[in-house]
């Protein structure tokens, strides 16, 4: 179970940090994934974490102003996401491939993502 959460009106040209909470399963040696879906697009991904803290880039051009990280302390992993423009508006998921996928703990494809949390709505307006 993912839950995310930080969302929220934001000014163009600040910051947030999203979270995402899971709980019934170990997230710190899973892969967590970030994706975001904009009004009228399909949901792209942002950023993942592997089970090892490797991270993957899935949005080449946003390089540098997304970070993602992990406190595993608190089975959570953060998306922060600075000099936010107005297109960054959209609702922002994190996910995670299920507990029987042996490739659980990589990346991979977009696509192999299959255990989504609700998703938190963050709006960049002025």
């Amino acid at each position: 179970h993912l839950v995310e959460s930080g969302g929220g009106l934001v000014q163009p040209g600040g910051s947030l940090r999203l979270s995402c909470a899971a709980s019934g399963f170990n997230s710190n040696n899973r892969a967590i994934g970030w994706f975001r879906q904009a009004p009228g697009k399909e949901r792209e991904g942002v950023l993942c974490i592997s089970g090892s803290g490797r991270i993957r880039n899935y949005a080449d051009s946003e390089k540098g102003r997304f970070i993602i990280s992990r406190d595993n302390a608190k089975n959570t992993v953060y998306l922060q996401i600075h000099s936010l423009k107005p297109e960054d508006t959209g609702v922002y998921y994190c996910a995670a491939k299920s507990g029987s996928n042996p490739l659980r703990d990589r990346c991979g494809p977009t696509e192999d993502f299959d255990s989504w949390g609700q998703g938190t709505q963050v709006t960049v307006s002025s």
